[in-house]
């Protein structure tokens, strides 16, 4: 006698061809039943023989579809009910959202074939997807995963299209993304002046375009890029003077893995991370380059290019017609968000672009090109920014029950938030002084808030009373007249690798190590150089960096050579004298003298160190003067390094000492390269011998420091066996990860 049962699963299992996986799968077994997105997840009833559906639920759940990710499953006998065969019906909701949502996916190799085959019906069709690629959250207005929930609802399918999606031997079929030139998405080239380019074939012009050296801001499919022909000198000057971005590096698109691998080496760990469906924008290195690149233009200073490849069909397409590599960089004005819409694009970039490849596809999440790195030697991968691919999912283990909203940092600014069994962390946004990044942060808050239909019971803020998310947090708090924590930004730090890792329950004490340029510490000073412990759901500050002096607010944060001053001596006045006048030199000592504010961060002391090398005393972007840092490094030798500062005393590493002696042995001749491996063999002695003093040996590392890949490799390579070392895994070491950090100090530890 057959029986009808109910499977639930859960996970990232909506907008990844689960449903018609499954109607695939049943007809295989000739079960009858139905198959359904809800609010939670996929729902199936299935009636027929027990031994029969049971090997259908084992296959499933082993045997899934290649993008999804099950977190839970469960099968239970149900009411008896007769189906007519096995279909896929309407998803129905009863309830609040609670699911994984959807990332974008990079187009997959069967689509690529396809726009590029001559005889296909999709050849040149840029926006060709199928259940395995395209994207989803860029598009995405709520859930359950369906067309009309997508901005593709504003195109209805051809016949050709619906034949597809009706087929259950087709790729397509149930594909809530598809369409095709008959129907779908259009594109249009034009100037910057609005003037509107007659052709056929747009993709093809802008191809032209670039190689005749123009700049052409690309609307794609998560937000806009502007390109330009990457071994081109001048117009890479060009795009860097109009964009107002002088120095930081801009990401290169490559049209194929295997012009990359003729002009750059790389390791199976970045190839396989640049072929992913995330398709993030991988930093390598440089030596050996065999390309006609514009080296310096495109990196200055920099030993380390950023790249990717083509991952949506637009940029496969260009990058077909093209065959050279192009500079594919936000499109934005330095230190603003990424623009999404074009009516945004043309008022503010055209001044930027010469012209501008648009479509008429609506974009409600815009997402920069997520960023990752690899160690040279250990290859630890590195995540320098999480955004298109990675976001807004986050797997973790999380006390679920109260809804928690947690505002993150101020540089790097992302929100957290746990509105029912899953956490969600949104794309990286930027830095909140910024009125349109802070605008951008306050509707991606909202969105999470009316996407989930939950208000939060508790907000977490950071202790900064400047922080514009800490004032947002603080209005929202009262708003919904709910409780309001706030959690050191250093502590978040920590918390963040331990949520990361599970080491909460973990029994032995563990060494937590927060390095970065600033964060307002629980004595009203400012942190960045923290050794904490954390035993027992208790965390305690250790010890730091000596403090020593915080100059003119944020203009150390964006003059290296402030810190510089800040911590030299008398006998390093002639070195002064060259980078201050004599009225700063002056007002900046009366500032010495009077300073009641301190630091102890790490991160200042990069940027002192890079101004005395005469390396960097502007910082044009974050973090500049530490990124030129370890790019003077191109191998070192543990054994040729020699460490310059003493023992610590009650917990505090002698700042002034170590950077008295780091300059007395640049001043005796020591090469620049070997100062700073030195200076970064110094700091990763510090940390293992204040696990030795703590008789600690778990640590764990977090702060923006350790995106340095030549101090993670010596960390580990002193380390050995005898300590076990843990590092953010996929989040970033910066101050992304805060939101994440603190929901999980409220969570895990004593307030």
């Amino acid at each position: 006698m057959p029986k009808t049962y109910k499977i639930v699963l859960t996970g990232r299992v909506q907008g990844v061809g689960f449903r018609p996986h499954v109607f695939n799968l049943a007809t295989t077994f000739q079960l009858d039943g139905t198959v359904s997105n809800n609010e939670e997840g996929v729902i199936i009833y299935l009636t027929g023989d027990k031994d029969l559906v049971h090997s259908f639920y084992r296959i499933l759940v082993t045997q899934p579809p290649k993008a999804s990710e099950i977190k839970e499953h469960q099968l239970t006998e149900t009411t008896y009910k007769a189906f007519d065969g096995f279909s896929i019906v309407p998803s129905k909701t009863a309830g609040k959202l609670n699911l994984q949502l959807t990332p974008d996916f990079a187009i997959c190799d069967e689509c690529k074939s396809e726009i590029v085959d001559k005889h296909n019906r999709r050849c040149h069709y840029p926006f060709t997807t199928c259940v395995n690629c395209g994207p989803r959250w860029a598009i995405t207005n709520t859930f359950p995963f369906e067309r009309d929930h997508t901005n593709l609802a504003a195109y209805d399918m051809c016949d050709s299209c619906a034949k597809d999606y009706g087929n259950p031997s087709d790729r397509r079929f149930h594909s809530q993304t598809n369409s095709c030139s008959d129907c779908g998405i259009t594109l249009q080239l034009s100037t910057a002046n609005g003037e509107v380019v007659a052709t056929d074939h747009p993709i093809k012009k802008t191809s032209d375009l670039i190689k005749q050296g123009k700049i052409v801001a690309i609307k794609n499919t998560s937000g806009y890029l502007l390109c330009c022909d990457a071994n081109n000198t001048e117009v890479i000057k060009k795009l860097r003077e109009r964009k107002k971005r002088p120095t930081k590096p801009f990401a290169i698109l490559y049209p194929s893995l295997e012009l990359l691998k003729q002009q750059v080496e790389i390791n199976t760990n970045q190839e396989n991370c640049l072929t992913s469906p995330e398709s993030p924008i991988v930093i390598l290195q440089r030596t050996g380059f065999r390309g006609a690149l514009a080296l310096v233009e495109l990196a200055p200073h920099l030993n380390q290019l950023g790249v990717m490849l083509p991952y949506s069909g637009i940029l496969y397409l260009l990058a077909n017609e093209l065959q050279i590599p192009i500079v594919a960089t936000s499109g934005n004005i330095h230190a603003s968000p990424i623009i999404s819409d074009a009516a945004d694009a043309h008022k503010e970039l055209a001044k930027v672009a010469d012209y501008f490849l648009d479509h008429d596809l609506k974009i409600s999440n815009p997402q920069d090109d997520s960023v990752v790195k690899y160690s040279d030697r250990y290859q630890e991968k590195i995540i320098f920014r999480r955004s298109r691919g990675l976001s807004p999912n986050f797997d973790a283990d999380v006390k679920t029950g109260q809804k928690i909203l947690a505002m993150g940092g101020h540089l790097k600014g992302t929100v957290a938030f746990l509105p029912n069994d899953y956490l969600y962390i949104s794309q990286y946004l930027g830095n909140l002084d910024h009125f349109d990044v802070f605008d951008r942060y306050m509707q991606t808050t909202q969105k999470f808030i009316n996407l989930f239909e939950e208000q939060p019971e508790v907000v977490l803020v950071d202790k900064h009373p400047g922080y514009n998310s800490t004032r947002y947090g603080m209005e929202l708090a009262k708003k919904f007249d709910v409780k309001l924590y706030q959690i050191q930004h250093h502590k978040a730090h920590f918390a963040s690798v331990l949520g990361e890792h599970k080491l909460y329950d973990k029994k032995s004490p563990i060494l937590g190590v927060v390095w970065d340029g600033t964060g307002y510490g629980d004595d009203a000073q400012i942190w960045g150089g923290e050794f904490f412990t954390y035993q027992d759901a208790i965390m305690e500050r250790i010890g730091h960096f000596e403090y020593y002096d915080w100059l003119a607010g944020d203009k150390m944060a964006k003059e290296p050579r402030m810190s510089f001053f800040s911590l030299a001596n008398d006998s390093m006045q002639n070195e002064i004298k060259q980078k201050f006048t004599k009225e700063e030199i002056s007002i900046y000592n009366q500032l010495k003298q009077k300073a009641s504010l301190k630091t102890s961060s790490v991160g200042r002391l990069f940027d002192a160190l890079a101004s005395l090398l005469g390396l960097c005393d502007y910082n044009t972007y974050e973090g500049e003067a530490a990124i030129i840092l370890e790019n003077q490094i191109i191998d070192y030798r543990l054994e040729n390094c020699q460490v310059y500062a003493s023992e610590m005393v009650n917990g505090i590493v002698p700042t002034q000492e170590l950077f008295n002696n780091l300059y007395v042995d640049f001043k005796n001749g020591t090469q620049k390269e070997q100062v700073i491996a030195n200076f970064l063999f110094t700091l990763a002695n510090i940390i293992l011998k204040m696990a030795e003093q703590s008789n600690v040996k778990v640590i764990a590392v977090s702060g923006g420091v350790f995106q340095n890949t030549v101090l993670v490799d010596m960390l580990k390579e002193l380390a050995g066996t005898e300590y076990k070392l843990y590092f953010n895994r996929n989040l970033s070491p910066n101050d992304e990860n805060i939101s994440f950090g603190q929901l999980m100090y409220y969570q895990h530890i004593k307030l």
